[in-house]
């Protein structure tokens, strides 16, 4: 089971080497990311000039637990839309946002709009 929830913002920070990073890597084999998620940090990468097929290797050797995105988050997240919109939060960031409320464990992202959100979720930034 693991112990926290990852957005793709956090696991961006590892594999970039950007600061943060280091406190995802010390967490990072007892945390779970939605695969939702895992698609945002593909493109991402792929987006940063990174080769598609080199960008899906990278999302593979993490040792994170990925977590299908189910239809009780998938309601989850679209519950959240208007508690959110002030944010701009995408539906990336809120299908993070319901895997952590699902589960209830702590998310940790790199994106200070969260961290004024009025939720019932444990916001950790990284950074």
């Amino acid at each position: 089971m693991p112990d926290a929830v990852l957005d793709a913002s956090a696991v961006l920070a590892l594999l970039h080497r950007e600061p943060g990073g280091e406190m995802i890597e010390s967490i990072l084999e007892d945390s779970a990311i939605s695969t939702v998620n895992i698609s945002e940090v593909i493109a991402k990468l792929v987006e940063n000039g990174t080769d598609p097929g080199r960008a899906v290797l990278l999302t593979e050797a993490q040792p994170f637990q990925p977590a299908d995105y189910t239809l009780a988050q998938a309601q989850v997240a679209g519950k959240l839309r208007a508690a959110t919109r002030h944010a701009g939060l995408s539906l990336g960031d809120r299908a993070c946002l319901a895997l952590a409320l699902t589960l209830r464990l702590p998310v940790y992202t790199a994106d200070r709009a969260w961290r004024d959100l009025l939720l019932d979720v444990d916001v950790r930034l990284i950074r």
